[in-house]
């Protein structure tokens, strides 16, 4: 099977080559509530200003825009989370500590901090934005299952300046616009409610390459359905919250070791069907340049059936902080009007992600007085949308070096 003809072709992209004076050293940093947290710092002689990436899930130490950064004349931090490369107990007011730990070393080592969130990093360092801006005591003091976040506590360094590459609405709102609605029982991942099948011919899809083709009146239901499989998820995951906190306080007065163990069981939630966003197969609804397809791959129709997806394997309280798009704190529009630094956002005209109404809401949102909106042309991961042009990541490197430049001192390449 050649590349382009593997279902999840494009995801992958070669970061390139550093400049040869980069020096590179690892950080592990203590969090504000204890957790081991991971970085790397690249920079360049004579580099003042840096530019901090971070994902809630992924490892971004060779993201394709590091080099691309190193060239510019900047620092780049790249940090995992402690949730880096497994979302299980994925929680985001938890992420947030994780920043902060990062933005602190990064204030002592330069003059000027730059953070850029690319996909799933947008959204996070977007909250992280919002609650570092406001007094301690306004901050969010518990997550939606109920847990101290300690952020009121925490010292949350401000920054000098955010881009925002592609970022999509939120990890929650993400998965509110691509779950399966037709699930009839969420023990059978094969079960369907017909009238709500999204890859059913009698409801609108065809088969790929051809466009589906829905209507106002089963988009209208779709929707409403997806909101409400969401929020029934969220009862079942408050349901174990709370069983979970009678079983501690049965054990806090007992003692007893089964009551103990009642508490300390994990209740692990299993999501099933989470590539079914009607926008991927059906490109007429928000048009623009991207291919058919979800970020997973070409066949959503098959991909939303297997083991990848958004949110499918979960804690409860994880589902409700970061996949619940009812529930969570980490929404871009929710969090953006406290984003006050001067501001980059980057769309890709090819996102399978974020959409162009998508983007609108959240540039529309921000806070930033000096808010830059550029367009470039490429996919959501970065790659070209046609063989032989530039990638995406290539022209998104050209406009963040521009922008850096302008607002903030860089080294000259040579």
């Amino acid at each position: 099977m050649t590349t382009t003809e593997r279902l999840g072709a494009g995801r992958y992209l070669d970061a390139g080559a550093r400049p040869d004076a980069t020096a590179t050293s690892v950080h592990e940093l203590t969090t504000a509530d204890g957790a081991t947290v991971r970085g790397v710092l690249a920079t360049v002689p004579g580099a003042t200003t840096v530019v901090c990436l971070t994902h809630p899930r992924q490892d971004l130490t060779h993201h394709p825009l590091v080099p691309v950064l190193l060239q510019a004349g900047v620092a780049v931090w790249t940090q995992h989370t402690r949730s880096v490369n497994n979302d299980l107990a994925l929680v985001h007011e938890q992420a947030l500590l994780d920043v902060a730990a990062g933005l602190s070393l990064m204030r002592e080592r330069f003059a000027s901090v730059v953070t850029l969130g690319h996909s799933g990093g947008g959204p996070l360092y977007a909250f992280y934005l919002e609650q570092a801006g406001l007094a301690p005591a306004d901050r969010i003091a518990t997550t939606p299952g109920g847990r101290p976040t300690g952020l009121a506590d925490a010292v949350l360094p401000a920054v000098d300046g955010a881009v925002f590459l592609a970022p999509h609405p939120g990890q929650g709102r993400l998965l509110l616009g691509c779950i399966d609605p037709s699930v009839a029982d969420e023990s059978d991942p094969l079960s369907v409610v017909p009238d709500l099948d999204p890859y059913d011919p009698a409801n609108g899809f065809a088969e790929p390459p051809h466009s589906s083709s829905y209507d106002a009146a089963f988009l209208e239901r779709y929707r409403a359905a997806q909101r409400d499989r969401v929020a029934r998820i969220d009862a079942v995951a408050r349901l174990h919250l709370a069983r979970a906190a009678e079983a501690r306080a049965a054990a806090k007065r007992t003692g007893s070791a089964a009551d103990r163990r009642r508490a300390l069981a994990p209740r692990i939630m299993v999501v099933p069907r989470t590539d079914a966003d009607p926008r991927t197969v059906d490109l007429s609804i928000d048009p623009s340049e991207r291919p058919y397809g979800s970020l997973f791959g070409r066949r959503p129709d098959l991909i939303n059936y297997g083991q990848v997806g958004f949110g499918r394997v979960t804690t409860p309280e994880a589902w409700l902080s970061t996949w619940s798009g009812l529930s969570s704190h980490a929404d871009f529009v929710r969090c953006a009007p406290g984003v006050t630094a001067p501001t980059l956002f980057l769309e890709l005209t090819g996102d399978q992600a974020a959409f162009p109404a998508d983007s609108r809401r959240m540039v529309d949102a921000l806070g930033a007085a000096d808010l830059t909106h550029r367009t470039v042309r490429g996919l959501h991961f970065g790659a070209a949308i046609a063989e032989g042009e530039p990638t995406g990541n290539a022209l998104a490197g050209e406009e963040i070096a521009a922008w850096l430049g302008e607002r903030f001192a860089t080294v000259p390449p040579g």
